[in-house]
């Protein structure tokens, strides 16, 4: 695994992570509709691409000429 996957996967465990202690804590409540679950995909998607090497927002852009 490179540099760059790494950071993907530490970046999207932090972003859960910090959900996580968040929701904890009392400080939100994720329980509930929010934008926060918004957050959740960013984050476990961030958390997989780094993982497996598979982004779909990067197909997505390459499919409409992207570089």
């Amino acid at each position: 695994m490179n540099a760059q996957r790494w950071t993907m996967t530490l970046a999207g465990a932090f972003i859960i992570l910090s959900l996580v202690l968040a929701h904890m804590a009392g400080t939100i409540d994720i329980s509930s509709i929010s934008w926060l679950w918004f957050t959740a995909f960013v984050g476990l998607n961030l958390f997989q691409s780094g993982l497996t090497g598979f982004c779909p927002l990067t197909k997505i852009l390459r499919a409409i000429g992207a570089e």
